[in-house]
């Protein structure tokens, strides 16, 4: 129907189809090592599905940001379970496990960076206003399946963003959720300027 709407108006038709591996110009494992990366710092609070962590490893390496940091209960690398979703991205992905995550959050302000924790909180800033200059690092705190951000980390945070939704339900699965907001980010960074 829709080629019949294009032949009509003297148009040609567009061709549809899968774009090959080789024609879609990604980095190599060094390359993407040596790359710069976005200033972005992921933080996970006690996630408890190993499959989540591995979704999140493959987003960060996506819109190739800077260093995960794994927290608590959180499965690190080499594991099985976050293989099977990051999809080799544990190669690429910067990452650093930590005990608490509030030990994460105050390592990383000590350096400078702010940190955001991505709850539903009083004073939360919708995603759609949240800007970022890119001219220091930031960090995004996520929480577990269950809780949350943990309440130490988000007495600790520098502030706090909220994605809205309009369904029943109150929260997003956490790895959706990461790759919401870094894909948020990513459209205000210059990739090919580094």
């Amino acid at each position: 129907m829709l080629d019949k709407l294009y032949l009509a108006l003297g148009k040609n038709v567009p061709m549809s189809g899968k774009i090959p591996n080789e024609d879609l110009n990604r980095l190599g494992v060094d390359e993407f090592r040596s790359a710069k990366k976005m200033p972005v710092h992921v933080v996970l609070d006690n996630v408890r599905s190993a499959q989540n962590v591995g979704s999140i490893f493959r987003s960060m390496d996506a819109f190739r940001c800077k260093k995960i940091h794994l927290c608590g209960i959180s499965a690190v690398p080499p594991n099985r379970e976050i293989n099977k979703t990051a999809l080799g991205a544990t190669h690429t992905v910067e990452w650093q496990y930590h005990e608490t995550t509030a030990e994460a959050v105050k390592s990383l302000q000590s350096t400078g960076v702010k940190v955001y924790a991505v709850e539903q909180v009083e004073g939360s800033r919708a995603l759609g206003d949240f800007t970022w200059s890119f001219d220091r690092e930031v960090a995004l705190v996520f929480g577990n399946e269950v809780e949350g951000v943990g309440e130490e980390v988000v007495a600790a945070a520098n502030g706090f963003i909220e994605i809205e939704q309009f369904g029943t339900k109150h929260s997003l699965n956490i790895a959706v959720c990461c790759g919401i907001v870094l894909w948020h980010l990513s459209q205000s960074f210059d990739f090919s300027a580094h």
